[in-house]
Parts: structure tokens; C-alpha cells; sequence
């Protein structure tokens, strides 16, 4: 009986069903830890005040409840501290303090046993700073070019539109010295170039030189009223700021133009949160990092991801498409295809850092030296293609996902019947006409599959972007306002290179790790993005000819 049933192959179809529901759970388990651990970090955690006494004596500690642990009695001893209970093991809690401007870290441990008193006062605020972390403590005043305006229970009061009003002012600061100055530092770069390229050829001559002190004449006339304006502006937003305690009543004033949010979370409702929990992940999806990316979004890593993933499909399609279509239907099928198909299979298994290495090598080192030798010589000795960026990126990450391409075109091919092609031919249609308007079109569902494991591959690789253009902090994006508009030669940001920089080179590790879940959920989100939006198009072309294909 049991043979039989081993015989009729019904165990295996149980256990790859199994193996299958296995991955399918440890998947869907993995993304909920991610999610959790990645979109709490948003939430306002409430702030607990501790009276806290221990060998060093009593004092005051402020801060969000971060994580429990256990230690164990003998250890804790080793460690210096009293066991005042005959417990095995003891509570350890950690508490992120802040504040680190005033005791040099965000993070404490404390022990559970030396916590005489803990409360969740209203009046305790947290107050998300540009620079130095988040501050915990209270509001004492308010104070305006110097002088105290409110105090006490009034300063909640007027302290939201004070911080509104810095916040305007600060964005209005920002949109001149990225947008407006940056375009006329932009201009003026480009103009001397202009300029070397001139003396190169021998044509600087009177004229040219008239008319190049004009036109940096009216740039220097533009740029001085911007910077007056930014001046202004500074002068505005530093005119208010906010004097607060922090642990211990140690008192400090924050210029507001400093400040990003001041709130009340123990005051605050479970409805205020949600709003709260909604404003902030909409700020970390659409604002620039900053403190060593540990705070602030990750718009420029989220831009850049996409915009390399759909430079390397519009690379990688047409290559992996002609050279499927030479393999299939123009190659003869013989020892040197065969050896050609084997390499081609043989290159998905590559390590992509080898990918990374040859893509500076051949693309930076050697395409773009030369280009930048024949098209920029004005430009040296700085390079313009001849250095990592977004056109190299894309490019290597083409050649590494080639072969996925070309082996899913190739299988496409090889299911449209022969007799599609002959009737097309027998129709008077030449063989090119044929696969242009009949073998592609009905081919174009395996392309497309290609182009899906392509992209998945490429958004999540780290190691070969690391060499070829990707960096920590871009500081404009590949696509702005300046013509040419589209920047090839500009480094960028990645969300995988984020996640290690984050990861692993952050100078605080316990801050940056809520971030690493996060960036981590958004990676794995702007890939299903990309893959459900390729899925759409390639379920359309199938139903579009699955009368032809029956």
C-alpha cells in the first residue's frame, strides 16, 4: 500500500506543497517583523519620568521606553552592580534619554531595581531637533530677540505657531539655497566652462570675453540679492527660541529655527497619535536625512532606487531581447551557440561585486576616461563621466540582470508555434516583418517576466553600486530643474546602500536601527511597486494574445 502510494508520486507533491507553504510563512512572518519593528518606530511613544538611586546616588532620568532585557544576577555582581533582591536574574530597561548635547549619548541602561518612582506627566515634551537628537524634558519659556514672552502653562499655548512660523521660514530659507542658488552656482560652472573650452579652441577673443563679463556680471548681481534675502530670512528665523529643563532641572534655550516638532505625547489622545504616527511617516518618506542619516527621510534614496531600476530596464530590454531574438531565430543551432547559451546561463551565477568591479574598470575607468578626454576637456582635470554615477550604476546592474532577460525571451520564442510563422510567411511577409509584427508581439508576456526578475534583482543589489556610483549623501538629485535636466554623471542614493550605511557605519546604533526596518519595509514595498506594475503590463499583452497563441 505505502509502496504504491510512493509509486503514484503523491508524497512528493505533499512535500514540495509543504516546502512551498514553509517559504510562503517564513516570507510573510519576515515582512511582518520588518513591518513591525520598521513602522512602530513612528508611532509617539510615551515619555516616563524615573526617580532612579543608585551607587552614584539619586537622580532624575526622562525618556521613551525602548527595550527589556534580562541580566543575570552573577553577571550584574561582575559588572559592579547590587543585587538587593536573592533574585537569579535582573530587569534592565533601556531608556532613550536624548539630549545628547548635554550628556554625550541618546541611549542609557538602568536597572529595574533601583527605580524608587515611575510617572507619565503630561507636561513632558519631546522636541525633535535639526541637530543633537531629540530633547525630553519641559517647557519653561518662551522668548523673543532675547526676551521672555510667556512662561509656564502659557508658552503651550503659543509655542506650535512660534514653531509653524519657523518651519515656513526655514523651508522659504531652503527653496532659495537649493533651488535659486544652486541654479545660479549651476549657470556660473557651466559658464566657466564655456570659458576654458573657449581658450582651448583659441576663441577666447575680445568679444567672448565682453560677453562673459556680462553674463557673470548679472550672475554675481542676482546671487548677492538672493543672499541678501537669505539673510534676511536668517535674521527672522533666529528671533525666536525656547527655554527647557531637562532631567536633573539642567536648563537650556533652543533657537527655534532648530526645532522640526514640539510634542505633548502623554497629553496627547489615541487619535492624536494616529495623526502624529501619519505626519511623521510622511515626512521619513519625503524629506531629505540628516544627522548621519540616523534622522529626518530618505526621498533622495527612494528617487534614486527608481530612477536607476528604470535607466537599467530601458538599458537591458532592447540587448536582452536582440540577443535572445540572434540566439533563437537567426543563429544556426549549433556547438557555438550551444557554448554561447552556456555562458550566458554561466553569467547569472557571477558574484555581482565581480559585476561592480569590472563596471569601474571597463565603464568609469576606461568609457568614461575616454569620453571625458574627447567631449570634456575643458572640464579637466575634475572628470564628468570618467567617475561613478547614475548612467555606470545603471549600466552594470544591465549587464548583471542580461542574461535573466535573454534566457526568459529565449524560452517566449521557443513556445510560439512554428506555424505562426510559416502562415505569416506564406502571407508574403518577409522573415524580419514576421518577428517584428507576429513572433514579438506574442513573445512580449515572456519579455516582460524577464524584465520582472530583473528588476526585483537589481533594486535589492548593494555590493556593485557601492563601486559605481552610489554614495552616502548625494546632495542634489540626478534630475533637477538645470538643463540638461537629466544628470547622468551625478552620483546617487540608494534605499539597499542606505540600509548598510545605517546599519552597519552609523555612529549610533540603537537610533539607527528602527531606521534599518523601516528603509527595509520601503525597499521591499518600491520593489512589489515596480513588479506589480510590470505584472499589469504583462498580463495585458497575454490576454491580448492568447487568441493568437490557441
Amino acid at each position: 500500500m505505502i509502496k504504491a502510494w510512493f509509486k503514484s508520486g503523491s508524497p512528493w507533491v505533499w512535500l514540495n506543497a509543504a516546502a512551498v507553504s514553509t517559504n510562503l510563512i517564513l516570507v510573510l512572518g519576515l515582512l511582518i517583523l520588518i513591518a513591525v519593528r520598521g513602522l512602530g518606530h513612528f508611532w509617539p511613544a510615551d515619555i516616563v519620568e524615573y526617580h532612579y538611586q543608585d551607587q552614584s546616588g539619586k537622580s532624575v532620568i526622562i525618556g521613551e521606553l525602548v527595550d527589556t532585557s534580562l541580566m543575570s544576577a552573577n553577571r550584574a555582581r561582575e559588572a559592579g552592580h547590587q543585587v538587593l533582591n536573592d533574585v537569579d536574574y535582573l530587569e534592565q530597561r533601556l531608556i532613550k534619554t536624548g539630549n545628547r548635547d548635554l550628556t554625550g549619548m541618546d541611549f542609557r541602561w538602568i536597572q529595574a531595581q533601583y527605580i524608587q518612582q515611575a510617572s507619565y506627566p503630561d507636561e513632558l515634551i519631546v522636541i525633535e531637533r535639526r541637530e543633537w537628537g531629540n530633547f525630553y524634558g519641559r517647557l519653561l519659556a518662551i522668548k523673543e530677540n532675547g526676551r521672555v514672552i510667556a512662561e509656564g502653562g502659557k508658552a503651550y499655548t503659543v509655542i506650535q505657531q512660534r514653531i509653524d512660523r519657523a518651519l515656513e521660514l526655514y523651508d522659504e530659507i531652503e527653496h532659495l539655497q537649493k533651488n535659486e542658488v544652486g541654479a545660479i552656482n549651476y549657470a556660473m560652472e557651466r559658464l566657466r566652462l564655456e570659458q576654458r573650452r573657449l581658450e582651448l579652441e583659441g576663441l577666447w577673443t575680445e568679444a567672448a570675453k565682453r560677453d562673459f563679463a556680462a553674463q557673470k556680471a548679472e550672475y554675481d548681481r542676482e546671487y548677492r540679492v538672493l543672499q541678501q534675502q537669505i539673510a534676511e530670512l536668517n535674521q527672522k528665523a533666529r528671533r525666536d527660541s525656547l527655554v527647557a529643563a531637562a532631567a536633573n532641572d539642567r536648563q537650556i534655550e533652543i533657537p527655534l529655527e532648530n526645532v522640526v516638532r514640539l510634542i505633548q505625547p502623554n497629553a496627547m489622545s489615541a487619535g492624536e497619535k494616529a495623526i502624529e504616527y501619519v505626519i511623521k511617516f510622511a515626512e521619513f518618506v519625503s524629506e531629505d536625512p540628516r544627522e548621519a542619516n540616523t534622522e529626518g527621510g530618505i526621498f533622495p534614496a527612494i528617487f534614486g532606487t527608481v530612477m536607476m531600476v528604470m535607466l537599467m530596464a530601458v538599458i537591458v530590454t532592447p540587448f536582452g531581447v536582440i540577443a535572445a531574438v540572434y540566439l533563437r531565430e537567426y543563429a544556426t543551432q549549433g556547438f557555438v551557440t550551444r557554448i554561447i547559451r552556456i555562458a550566458v546561463n554561466n553569467l547569472a551565477g557571477v558574484p555581482s561585486i565581480v559585476y561592480g568591479v569590472f563596471g569601474l574598470g571597463f565603464f568609469v575607468y576606461m568609457l568614461g576616461g575616454n569620453i571625458d578626454r574627447l567631449f570634456y576637456p575643458e572640464a579637466a582635470p575634475a572628470p564628468v563621466f570618467g567617475t561613478p554615477g547614475l548612467l555606470w550604476a545603471s549600466l552594470t546592474l544591465a549587464l548583471l540582470t542580461l542574461p535573466v532577460v535573454i534566457v526568459s525571451t529565449e524560452e517566449g520564442l521557443s513556445r510560439i508555434p512554428k506555424s505562426i510563422r510559416e502562415g505569416s510567411l506564406a502571407l508574403g511577409a518577409t522573415k524580419a516583418e514576421t518577428l517584428w509584427r507576429t513572433v514579438l508581439p506574442m513573445a512580449s508576456p515572456a519579455m516582460m517576466t524577464g524584465l520582472i526578475l530583473a528588476v526585483a534583482r537589481a533594486a535589492g543589489e548593494v555590493a556593485p553600486l557601492m563601486l559605481v556610483g552610489v554614495v552616502k549623501l548625494a546632495p542634489t538629485l540626478p534630475l533637477d530643474g538645470n538643463f540638461p535636466y537629466l544628470h547622468l554623471d551625478r552620483k546617487f542614493m540608494h534605499l539597499g546602500f542606505h540600509i548598510y550605511d545605517v546599519g552597519f557605519q552609523s555612529p549610533n546604533v540603537e537610533a539607527a536601527r528602527p531606521l534599518v526596518y523601516a528603509t527595509s519595509l520601503l525597499l521591499v514595498m518600491v520593489i512589489i511597486g515596480l513588479n506589480m506594475f510590470a505584472i499589469g503590463i504583462r498580463n495585458h499583452l497575454r490576454e491580448k494574445y492568447r487568441a493568437l497563441e490557441g
